[in-house]
């Protein structure tokens, strides 16, 4: 069986079930695991290098509104590969090839691939997605025992926060301009022990302003910005310090976006458990390698009607 992956999270699905010797082509998000390099490259970004993250959203607002592409699929990669499935996504042609367009090049090409869509909205769409990746790739029995051991990675978070109070979180999906996150994250707070205030699970991430966050009231402002890994999202979120007024005691955090937040695979778990670790010190390990607080080390304060929403 031969796969080309066109997501950084079917990448790593295909290699945690099993099947990343079957992979055959990738793009040039897909960084992990590091095997991933050894695949070649079937589709790029058209974007130029060293923008800011004003400037990356102002690009890709013109290229939409232009219906101009983002991506760029290498046909004669495809065509050399000549693989039978095609792992891919039509939920947003901000974060990858679309669908659309992927099954135009292997009609041009006259190859007969599966093409096979991966959108899952909420936490539960994401295991469901690695089971059909599991049954496509002929791994269903891996897949069922990943998402057992993922599920049951949860119910130890769940059972170490279990009667604490619940701090507000507010989880930033970009800061300049500022977007609310959606899709699975706000699933990924509430199995933290945490209550979402700004998006909601299973909808579209959205623009919103910074009044939007004050009055939110968090106690916490995770910063967990799309393509971007930790250290570039600590910058980005000591940005938020002073772009945003917050409420006394409010922290602010940045967090590994790629690794753990905005890819939909296995690892949201290590991203659940490292925001357990931000909204209830010292109940599960801390993660350091995946967040970092750039707000005072006070800690969050709890007002009273935290965790009703």
């Amino acid at each position: 069986m031969r796969i080309v992956s066109l997501l950084p999270s079917a990448t790593e699905i295909l290699f945690a079930v099993g099947a990343g010797d079957s992979v055959v082509g990738v793009t040039f998000e897909c960084d992990f695991p590091p095997e991933a390099h050894s695949r070649r490259v079937v589709a790029n970004t058209t974007l130029p290098e060293g923008l800011s993250p004003s400037q990356i959203d102002a690009e890709i607002r013109a290229r939409v509104h232009a219906g101009e592409d983002i991506y760029r699929l290498d046909a004669g990669a495809l065509a050399d590969l000549a693989p039978e499935i095609v792992i891919t996504q039509d939920l947003c042609a901000v974060c990858a090839v679309e669908v659309a367009k992927v099954e135009e090049a292997l009609d041009h090409l006259g190859c007969r691939a599966r093409v096979v869509t991966l959108d899952p909205m909420t936490l539960d769409g994401v295991w469901d997605s690695i089971i059909e990746v599991g049954e496509v790739t002929g791994r269903t029995d891996e897949a069922v025992e990943l998402v057992e051991s993922l599920r049951r990675r949860l119910a130890a978070v769940a059972a170490a926060v279990e009667g604490r109070p619940r701090p507000r979180v507010a989880v930033l999906e970009w800061t300049d301009p500022p977007y609310s996150s959606g899709h699975w994250v706000p699933d990924m707070v509430t199995a933290a022990g945490a209550t979402p205030v700004l998006g909601a699970a299973g909808e579209r991430s959205h623009r919103i302003e910074w009044a939007d966050v004050t009055a939110a009231a968090p106690d916490l402002v995770v910063v967990a910005p799309c393509g971007y890994r930790l250290a570039d999202a600590a910058g980005m979120a000591a940005d938020v310090v002073t772009a945003a007024v917050l409420p006394p005691g409010a922290q602010v955090w940045g967090v590994d976006a790629n690794a753990v937040f905005v890819r939909p695979g296995p690892r949201l778990v290590d991203g659940i458990e490292a925001l357990a670790a931000v909204a209830h010190p010292g109940a599960v390990p801390a993660r350091d390698d995946l967040a970092v607080q750039v707000s005072d080390s006070s800690p969050p304060r709890r007002r009273q009607g935290a965790g009703q929403g």
